[in-house]
C-alpha cells in the first residue's frame, strides 16, 4: 500500500506546527473574497497554482498537520496509550494512494491549464494525483517525488505506475528503463534529501515571473517550497488553517479548495468543464532543453 509511505520517511521531530484549528468563511465573506480571486485570475496574465495535502483530502488521503493529519495524529498517539497508539497508527498505514482519483481540484487545474489559464503548476503531493488527472509534467513541478514514479539514472526518463514503486532517497527499483535500459530509480524525497534541482529551479523561475500566485491546501510550512509564492507579484491562500504567509497575501480564504475551485470556473464562464472522460496520462516523461527554458 501507499500508506508506506509516511511509514519510509526517517523519524524526524520538526514537522512544524500540527493541529491548528480550521476556519470556515461565512457566505457573505466567501462571496465577496471569491469575486475578488475571480478578477485577480481573469486579469493575471502568468497564473501559478502551488497546491498541498489538502487537495487530495477529499480523495480519501489524509494530509499532513490538520485536526486528523498524519503528523497531528502522531504527535497525539505520542501521549496516548498503547492500545490507542495502535488504533491511531493503523487509521495511518490503511491509506492506499493506489485507489485515490483527482479531486475537483485536480481536474480543475488540469482543465485551466489545457485553457492557457494556469500557466504553472507546483506541487509538494507525492500521490501522483496531478499525473492522473492529466496535467502535463511539462506543465507542472514536483517537489517532494512520487510513490508512483521512477526515473532512470542514465538518461532521466520518468516512468509513472499505477503501484506504488517502493524505496526512498533514490534507491535503485530493480527495473529497467523503457528508453535505455538503464537502472530506475525512486523519486522520493526524505526528510534531509535536498530537493529536485531541476523541479526547484523550474518552480523558482514560473514564480519569478508570476502575476499572480494561488496557494491551494498547503500549510506553506515546509521550506523553501513555502517561500514559493512571496516570489509572485501577487498570491492567494486558500487553506482551512492559518500558514506563515498570510499576512501578506493579497486574499486569505477558509473553504474547502474543491467548493472554491468549483465556484471559481463556473464564474469563469466554464460550466460544464468538468466532463466524464479518463484524462490521458503520461506514461513516460522527460525534461528536454526546451521545458527547462520555458
Amino acid at each position: 500500500m501507499s500508506a508506506g509511505y509516511a511509514s519510509r520517511l526517517k523519524d524526524y521531530p520538526n514537522k512544524g506546527v500540527c493541529g491548528l484549528p480550521e476556519k470556515l468563511e461565512t457566505k457573505r465573506s466567501l462571496k465577496l473574497k471569491l469575486d475578488k480571486l475571480v478578477t485577480l485570475v481573469a486579469k493575471s496574465r502568468h497564473l501559478v497554482v502551488l497546491t498541498g495535502a489538502g487537495i487530495s483530502t477529499s480523495a480519501g488521503i489524509p494530509d499532513f498537520r490538520g485536526p486528523k493529519g498524519v503528523w497531528t495524529l502522531e504527535q497525539e498517539a505520542k501521549k496516548a496509550t498503547k492500545h490507542v497508539r495502535k488504533r491511531k497508527r493503523d487509521a495511518v498505514v490503511m491509506m492506499d494512494f493506489s485507489a485515490a482519483k483527482p479531486t475537483l481540484t485536480h481536474r480543475a487545474i488540469a482543465k485551466l491549464a489545457s485553457l492557457g489559464i494556469v500557466k504553472f503548476c507546483v506541487t509538494q503531493n507525492v500521490d501522483g494525483l496531478h499525473r492522473r488527472s492529466g496535467l502535463s509534467r511539462d506543465h507542472h513541478a514536483i517537489l517532494h517525488g512520487e510513490v508512483f514514479t521512477e526515473k532512470c539514472s542514465n538518461c532521466g526518463t520518468e516512468h509513472f505506475r499505477d503501484f506504488d514503486v517502493g524505496g526512498m532517497s533514490f534507491q535503485k527499483t530493480g527495473r529497467k528503463c523503457e528508453s535505455c535500459q538503464g537502472d530506475l530509480c525512486d523519486t522520493m524525497l526524505d526528510w534531509e534529501d535536498p530537493l529536485p534541482e531541476d523541479d526547484f529551479d523550474r518552480a523558482t523561475e514560473e514564480c519569478e515571473k508570476a502575476d499572480l500566485a494561488l496557494c491551494l491546501g498547503t500549510s506553506l510550512r515546509i521550506e523553501p517550497a513555502g517561500s514559493l509564492p512571496t516570489l509572485a507579484t501577487k498570491y492567494v491562500v486558500v487553506n482551512f488553517q492559518e500558514t506563515p504567509k498570510d499576512q501578506d497575501a493579497t486574499v486569505v480564504i477558509r473553504c474547502s479548495v474543491d467548493d472554491l475551485m468549483n465556484q471559481l470556473m463556473e464564474q469563469l464562464g466554464y460550466t460544464d468543464w468538468d466532463d466524464e472522460d479518463s484524462p490521458s496520462i503520461e506514461r513516460l516523461w522527460r525534461m528536454s532543453d526546451s521545458t527547462v527554458d520555458t
